[in-house]
């Protein structure tokens, strides 16, 4: 008897998204080319899935993210989340979709008012989307700050008079308190201690269980993405080159940018080392980007196709798809 798998709903898709930021020149400030941020990228994320977006700085996942959430408006392509189209709305439409999707900064320090209490940071966003009296928004901050692990007693406090670890909390209490269906994590963990980033990261996955949450988590480490991710998204020069579902991109990268990311994670027993494929030269820049497929004056594998041809996104194994000539693992 054939078990058929329950289809999974799209909750946020993208098609072509573009980003280019014009560079200018002169005291006319006379536009003499664009950065190519983002240029092109397809995404498709399930509802209850956390998907993963990794790279080194500059391949565009942050940019990304801010097109999901309607903080920069796109070049080109359209974001759509349950078959409404972000990129069409007004502002005021815009603010009312809030409630929905919200985002985890990368500096908890940066993206908490200092003048603000926590009670005031949290309860901010009740009181703009929500019609609820001070004192229903006060237990609703208490119950918040339960949840992420924190007490009563920091209500008052400052931000400045907390921990790293103690900030993010307090972010993610904020981006909780309107029970949003997306969250996108803009590398939650990259600016606190080794020690922290653990406790997060397991937060993370509490919430998402406990509240039915679905994550898209940028970063650019591999094993912080490993942990928390069911699908991966590796993205090279604004392009996605492969995306996969997690244990299939570990076990078998198909894309050679993806196994130098793989290869580059250390690894404590030296018995189970395998050979470092270092990338060679510097990352091109994105305003001219290079020909054919963008990652070919890097890889090892490049041949003459490579130049002067760009690869499509092809599947090689079932939800799993690269960009490239030469796949590797096929």
């Amino acid at each position: 008897m054939t078990t058929i798998m329950p289809k999974k709903k799209t909750l946020l898709k993208t098609e072509g998204l573009k980003k280019h930021f014009p560079v200018q020149k002169g005291f006319i400030k006379k536009e003499i080319s664009f950065v190519k941020a983002v240029d092109g990228v397809e995404l498709e994320v399930y509802e209850g899935e956390t998907l993963g977006i990794v790279g080194e700085s500059g391949c565009g996942k942050s940019t990304t993210g801010q097109m999901l959430l309607g903080l920069l408006a796109p070049t080109e392509g359209k974001v759509w989340f349950e078959d409404q189209e972000i990129t069409a709305l007004s502002k005021e439409e815009l603010r009312k979709l809030r409630k929905d999707i919200q985002v985890i900064f990368q500096d908890p320090f940066s993206s908490l008012n200092p003048r603000m209490t926590v009670e005031q940071l949290i309860g901010e966003p009740l009181k703009i989307h929500g019609a609820k009296s001070a004192t229903e928004i006060h237990n609703e901050v208490v119950s918040m700050l339960e949840v992420v692990g924190l007490n009563d007693y920091h209500l008052k406090r400052y931000p400045h008079e907390f921990s790293g670890g103690q900030r993010q909390r307090i972010g993610i209490a904020r981006a909780l308190a309107l029970k949003p269906k997306l969250i996108v994590c803009d590398e939650p963990v990259s600016a606190l201690d080794v020690s922290i980033q653990a406790q997060i990261l397991n937060l993370l996955k509490k919430l998402q269980k406990d509240f039915q949450l679905t994550y898209i988590f940028i970063a650019h480490g591999l094993p912080a993405v490993r942990h928390v991710s069911d699908r991966i998204a590796v993205m090279y020069l604004g392009r996605v080159v492969e995306i996969a579902d997690r244990d299939s991109l570990f076990q078998n990268p198909t894309h050679p940018y993806t196994e130098a990311l793989l290869s580059a994670i250390p690894v404590p027993d030296p018995t189970m080392r395998k050979d470092h494929k270092l990338l060679e030269g510097d990352l091109p820049n994105p305003s001219n980007p290079p020909s054919g497929c963008r990652f070919h004056t890097r890889c090892p594998y490049a041949q003459a196709i490579c130049i002067e041809e760009e690869p499509e996104l092809n599947e090689y194994r079932v939800d799993h798809q690269a960009a490239c000539h030469f796949p590797l693992n096929v």
